[in-house]
């Protein structure tokens, strides 16, 4: 496939079971063209399978075949310049280039008698990303770094727990690729980076090495130095910033307050190129190593998975989604969209919703702040006495929360502590609690001081739980609730006000208030209650505004529903002199939708939720509408389709029946009919 590096080969390799060429191991061949004379030797790295199964090895122009001339200890020629011509080691083809050479060989092998055949062969070519140029592996004089002493010290320093790798399952990455490391070459070919601190004499031919540029040769005095153009490997610069940039190798104030440092943060894919190197350096040059965890994030992808590139041209342009959505919805995003060391799918429906979610964090915000004026003159004598099943429930809530969110910060799980807070101040505090306090702040008094308390503490602790991951909206937030409660008498969070919340002091975990359990089990269950009527009405197409009529039999529970009347009443918007709320009840009343809670039986009276005769008709179009469309399936699968279409075919379609006899099921339901 490159017949013009046969010139540069320097053996005859096969593999030492061979019996086909066992006579031949340590004779010798010559070279085509050439007639150079070279081995024939044995090496277990030969497919035997491939080919002849006789290799041609080419130290000089191919990396596995350098690793062959290694263990041979085989000379390496070069037959090609940098320009890609071919050199004097290239015999009567020198100066040609590499393609006209290879042209002209064959041709030159073909009339001599040596060529027996050719055909198409596909081959991998290595290719430049930028340029697309084909790259020509050839030897050159590099800078390299023995590179195990330092890997084995790196390696112990993670198996003897001095660093720890988040997720753990990269370890295995890690080891791996410090068990099998090679030497390192630390030189390259660039326009930019730290140039390599050797230079080389004209005169005597030795190098010197320094800090600072030499005027002159340290072994002849000879002012014909030039410095190697070569710059240091990035990684290798990299690799000594935790040290490099504090001052070190002096005992700087920075060097010991910041070396070694906690954590470090980065992704996944350089844990080998960056991660270790630093690890590598730092126990080398400071005896210590930099961090203490590693915490490994994943890879930010497209919305179908794919890796931004520019060249694919899916790119997402942060600077844009934040003119467009915030910078608080692309962050909280990021970071609760994602778990450690696992890639994330980035869509911008996604922060198209957590920018919802900051102006919910907003709108709420709004309102506790504009009901501080309703805050009595004096505060109650005990503002915990006299708190109700909701403030009670909502604090127990929120103090739960600190607790789960400082255990994930813990074990790193950042994105599962943001879901927590975010499914909170949405689905309990803001849906749930903020309409409670509404008919709580209208009560006045010790009632309304009690409820603005718990909206501002519950305010602040979700503020300050949200500010690693909303930094600005919550800083505003936090400004405007801080002002509004400096004034007297106003609510102050157990934390107190510090002047900006950045610097405010993180909520800690605290042991739940005794009773906790059974605070939140009794107002879960007044939530369950809430949320059966609801589906009833939404099931049923009750008009929003509309009020109905409900009978509740609760049972042991009649006195803990009777207490949450006014709640059940305003949630689930019940006509309040239709609404009855009872242990226990001879007769079920009919018609009506009947539903089960826990023990508790909820009874929504047809006749005042719905037009019962036109709803009646408008269940029977239904109905009658799934008739047709069930006996079609049912006629489909009783034919031979069942037997001839492909079984995940046949199957959606069973599924489908199934489906449409369940949807007219719970419209006969509905209907107080029975399915035929």
């Amino acid at each position: 496939t490159r017949p013009e590096t046969m010139l540069a080969d320097m053996c005859v390799a096969v593999h030492p079971d061979d019996d086909r060429y066992r006579a031949f191991m340590g004779k010798t061949v010559l070279v085509p063209m050439l007639n150079r004379e070279i081995p024939v030797i044995a090496d277990e790295a030969v497919d035997r399978e491939f080919g002849t199964g006789a290799v041609k090895v080419t130290p000089g122009h191919d990396a596995t075949d350098y690793a062959i001339g290694q263990r041979h200890n085989l000379p390496i020629i070069n037959v090609m310049n940098k320009d890609a011509t071919m050199n004097e080691n290239a015999g009567p083809y020198a100066g040609q280039d590499r393609f006209a050479c290879r042209e002209n060989l064959w041709n030159d092998m073909a009339k001599a008698g040596l060529t027996l055949k050719t055909q198409p062969h596909t081959l991998n070519v290595p290719r430049s990303q930028r340029g697309g140029e084909i790259v020509e592996p050839l030897i050159s004089t590099q800078w390299f770094v023995k590179i195990k002493p330092l890997a084995d010290a790196a390696i112990a320093a993670v198996k003897d727990g001095r660093i720890q790798i988040v997720p753990e399952r990269f370890e295995k990455v890690y080891f791996n690729w410090l068990e099998n490391i090679k030497d390192w070459c630390i030189s390259r070919q660039l326009w930019w980076g730290h140039r390599i601190p050797v230079w080389y004499c004209a005169n005597c031919g030795k190098q010197s090495c320094a800090e600072i540029d030499p005027a002159a040769c340290e072994h002849c005095g000879s002012k014909s130095i030039e410095q190697d153009s070569d710059v240091l490997d990035t990684w290798f610069s990299s690799g000594l910033w935790p040290f490099s940039t504090l001052g070190w190798p002096d005992d700087t104030e920075d060097l010991r307050y910041f070396y070694p440092t906690s954590t470090l943060e980065t992704g996944y894919d350089i844990l080998f190129f960056w991660v270790a190197r630093m690890i590598m350096m730092g126990l080398e040059f400071t005896g210590q190593a930099p961090f203490d965890t590693v915490y490994l994030h994943g890879i930010i992808r497209d919305e179908h998975g794919r890796r931004m590139s520019k060249t694919l041209g899916n790119g997402i342009d942060p600077l844009e989604v934040m003119d467009q959505y915030g910078t608080d919805a692309l962050r909280f995003t990021l970071l609760t969209g994602s778990t450690p060391g696992n890639d994330m799918n980035l869509s911008l429906q996604r922060v198209e919703g957590n920018r919802n979610f900051a102006n919910k964090l907003w709108n709420a915000a709004r309102f506790i702040i504009a009901n501080l004026d309703k805050c009595p003159d004096a505060k109650p004598a005990d503002p915990i006495t006299g708190l109700t099943l909701a403030d009670r429930w909502i604090r127990s809530r929120m103090t739960q929360v600190v607790t789960d969110v400082n255990r994930l910060f813990e074990s790193y799980m950042y994105g599962e502590a943001g879901r927590q807070v975010y499914e909170f101040f949405w689905s309990e505090f803001a849906d749930w609690y903020i309409e409670i306090a509404k008919l709580q702040i209208a009560e006045g008094g010790d009632r309304a001081w009690r409820t603005l308390d718990t909206l501002v503490r519950v305010l602040d602790q979700c503020m300050r739980l949200l500010h690693p991951f909303t930094p600005y909206v919550t800083e505003e937030i936090w400004q405007h609730l801080r002002k509004a409660c400096l004034a007297p008498n106003r609510p102050t969070p157990p934390e107190g006000w510090a002047d900006a919340l950045i610097i405010a002091k993180w909520p800690e975990a605290t042991a739940l208030p005794a009773g906790t359990e059974q605070v939140v089990a009794e107002f879960s269950h007044i939530m369950e209650i809430v949320r059966t009527i609801r589906n009833a009405r939404s099931e049923n197409k009750v008009e929003l505004g509309k009020k109905i009529a409900a009978t509740i039999v609760a049972g042991e529970k009649e006195k803990l529903v009777a207490g949450q009347r006014d709640v059940i009443v305003r949630l689930a918007n019940i006509e309040p002199v239709q609404f009855r709320i009872l242990a226990s009840l001879p007769e079920k009343p009919k018609p009506a939708v009947t539903m089960m809670i826990g023990g508790t039986e909820i009874y929504l009276p047809l006749a005042g939720m719905v037009d019962a005769e036109a709803e009646r008709d408008r269940l029977k179009k239904e109905m009658a509408t799934l008739d047709k469309q069930i006996a079609k399936l049912e006629n489909l699968l009783a034919s031979d389709f069942a037997n001839k279409a492909p079984a995940a075919v046949v199957e959606k379609e069973r599924g489908r029946l199934a489906e449409e006899k369940e949807a007219r099921t719970k419209l006969a339901r509905q209907n107080q009919l029975r399915p035929d």
